[in-house]
C-alpha cells in the first residue's frame, strides 16, 4: 500500500488482504465503543481511511459487513 496524505492505493492489495484491514477496523470501532469511551480511538483519520477501503471494496464487488460508526 502506498500512502500520500490521505490517499491510499490499494490496488496490488489481495482481496483478502482489505477484507483483513476492513475487519481490524471494525475491531476497532468495537473496542472503542466496549471502553465506554465515544470514538476516544477512531476519530476522523480513521473514519477516512476506512471510507477509503470501503470504496474499493465496493469498486471490486467484495462482500462486507459495514461499520456501525455510532
Amino acid at each position: 500500500m502506498k500512502r500520500v496524505g490521505l490517499s491510499m492505493n490499494f490496488s496490488n492489495s489481495k482481496d483478502e488482504s482489505l477484507l483483513w484491514l476492513w475487519e481490524s477496523v471494525q475491531r476497532q470501532v468495537l473496542a472503542d465503543r466496549a471502553g465506554g469511551g465515544r470514538s476516544r480511538c477512531v476519530g476522523d483519520s480513521l473514519r477516512a481511511y476506512a471510507e477509503l477501503l470501503r470504496s474499493e471494496l465496493n469498486e471490486r464487488e467484495l462482500k462486507y459487513t459495514p461499520i456501525d460508526w455510532l
